[in-house]
């Protein structure tokens, strides 16, 4: 690919100093995908594979101009927000991204760590559901996080969706509802965009190495938008490459520990078992 045509995609998030999660996580899938990453930097944590030991959120002004500089200068072609921390800085990124309106922005909303360490203040759920969800062209939440934002109970599939409409409702233009922190040998992931679902499903990997997660499916989402993929194609080949490097990923760490990111993001012959509903 040439230079001039190497698309740019922005992640706006907190640092993870344990390399999984968070910024470091985005930027090696934007890179896995063939995407040049920027950043804005929300919140700086002491983080490991154990747990989240301190957090420190940056000054709102720095956070917005962090993304002002960045997209006049760079162009990313998609956007995404992961831990935001605080309500100041949520309100802030809500407000410098509405002046660029028309480019796809995907909300992984962040509220609690693999660990179960909360990151984000209670304030600033608020603020995402008012500000952030309504701009967003797919919301990520995972179980615990659909139901805080839904204040629904969310139980297997047919409770993701009704989660994943709640979230249309509220303004997005699609929600995906992951499954990876529920029961039983599938993990399903549920997909409704206000007329379509959709429903991916795999094989449970039994393994503690799922730090980063949800960091690296929607950075992998806003790649793929990045370079002009479709929405629901950009969430399949998302989804694929997440399964393949938590399949792939090594040994780290005494905790949670983090994925693969050096895997493919194509899979080959054989290396994806996806049983699409």
């Amino acid at each position: 690919m040439h230079a001039r045509d190497l698309p740019v995609a922005l992640t706006i998030a907190g640092s993870d100093s344990g390399g999984g999660a968070g910024i470091q996580a985005d930027i090696k899938t934007f890179q896995a995908f063939g995407v040049f990453g920027t950043s804005a930097l929300t919140a700086i944590t002491a983080q490991d594979t154990v747990r989240v030991h301190r957090v420190h959120p940056l000054e709102p002004e720095l956070v917005a101009e962090q993304i002002r500089v960045v997209m006049k200068d760079l162009s990313p072609t998609a956007v995404k927000t992961g831990m935001l921390a605080t309500a100041p800085v949520t309100a802030i990124v809500a407000d410098t991204l509405a002046v660029w309106p028309l480019i796809p922005y995907v909300l992984d909303p962040v509220l609690v760590a693999s660990s179960g360490d909360r990151l984000m203040d209670d304030d600033a759920v608020g603020v995402v559901k008012s500000q952030l969800v309504p701009r967003a062209v797919l919301v990520t939440p995972n179980l615990h996080e659909a139901r805080i934002l839904t204040g629904l109970p969310v139980q297997g599939e047919a409770g993701q969706l009704e989660a994943a409409k709640a979230l249309v409702r509220l303004g997005a233009k699609a929600a995906l509802v992951k499954g990876g922190h529920g029961e039983g040998s599938e993990v399903a992931d549920v997909f409704w965009n206000g007329d379509r679902e959709r429903i991916w499903r795999r094989p449970r990997i039994h393994t503690r190495s799922t730090h980063g997660t949800g960091c690296t499916l929607s950075a992998a989402v806003t790649a793929e938008l990045a370079r002009g993929t479709q929405l629901i194609e950009a969430v399949n080949r998302a989804l694929s490459y997440v399964w393949r490097a938590i399949y792939e990923a090594p040994s780290l760490g005494r905790g949670l520990g983090p994925l693969n990111h050096f895997v493919p993001s194509r899979p080959g012959p054989g290396e994806d078992p996806v049983r699409p509903g």
